[in-house]
């Protein structure tokens, strides 16, 4: 959560892939409102694409 919080501080982001389970995983937790989770890494550079 510090690496995500400085990514902020600094404008950038912090892109993690994850796999179906560790997906649920996150979701069970509730970090999705703090981790932009993808499904891979097209789907992590197309996010970053639609931000700029």
């Amino acid at each position: 959560m510090q690496l995500v919080k400085k990514a902020k501080e600094a404008n950038g982001t912090v892109q993690v892939i994850a796999n179906p389970r560790v997906m649920q995983t996150v979701k069970l937790v509730r970090l999705e409102k703090f981790l932009s989770v993808q499904s891979s890494v097209e789907a992590a550079i197309a996010n970053l694409s639609s931000a700029d």
